[in-house]
């Protein structure tokens, strides 16, 4: 969006929040708990992937492909691709940031509090600009998952699945973020990141 955060009040854009970095996962989930097109979308693609991922699990026990014990290590072994993906989801972030015109990006991360954050330094995104950033690590790897499917055995099936529960699972936080859009669908919401002071500022206005 072609607008700096000093111009915003210019505007006659009006600030609704301060989300402070530390404070991610209960912003988060006070906008999961909400009934919006985002979380409700959220909690149907993992129901369904949760109910794909036991029925080839089940598929494959019952055609004598694995153990139980077996099948359960593969998925265990799925949890951990896809915390070791979590460096290329918040990359694809980044790019997507790039490709909407945000020059200053970088990533903050709290191992503690277990999350991960790329941030745009200052860059005004508009809903569009945003939904682009939130949904293309989502978009990107759950389809590439998908596309593996076909060419795996069904043992290694379960590890692919694994991992596209787990990952699709840990796509709340941008899910809660389009959902706080979702919630103010009556304005016009636009948010930026102050990476020195660590906070996320969202300003909207009345549609016109």
């Amino acid at each position: 969006m072609d607008i700096t955060p000093e111009s915003l009040t210019e505007k006659n854009f009006i600030l609704l929040d301060k989300l402070d970095h530390k404070e991610l996962i209960p912003f988060v989930q006070l906008y999961m708990n909400k009934r919006t097109v985002a979380s409700v979308a959220f909690y149907v693609i993992n129901t369904i992937m949760f109910a794909v991922a036991g029925f080839f699990f089940t598929k494959g026990y019952l055609e004598d492909h694995y153990g139980i014990l077996w099948g359960f290590s593969q998925f265990s072994l799925g949890i951990l691709f896809a915390l070791l993906l979590m460096p290329l989801h918040e990359f694809i972030h980044v790019l997507a940031y790039k490709s909407q015109g945000a020059i200053n990006t970088s990533y903050d991360a709290n191992l503690k509090k277990f999350y991960f954050m790329a941030l745009a330094d200052k860059f005004v995104a508009n809903r569009k600009e945003f939904q682009i950033v939130a949904l293309a690590p989502f978009t990107v790897i759950s389809f590439t998952l998908l596309a593996l499917i076909p060419f795996v055995n069904p043992t290694w099936m379960i590890t692919v699945l694994g991992t596209l529960v787990i990952h699709t699972a840990m796509c709340s936080g941008d899910f809660g973020l389009l959902s706080y859009f979702d919630f103010h669908k009556k304005q016009e919401i636009v948010t930026y990141d102050d990476k020195e002071s660590g906070v996320s500022y969202f300003y909207g206005k009345p549609l016109s």
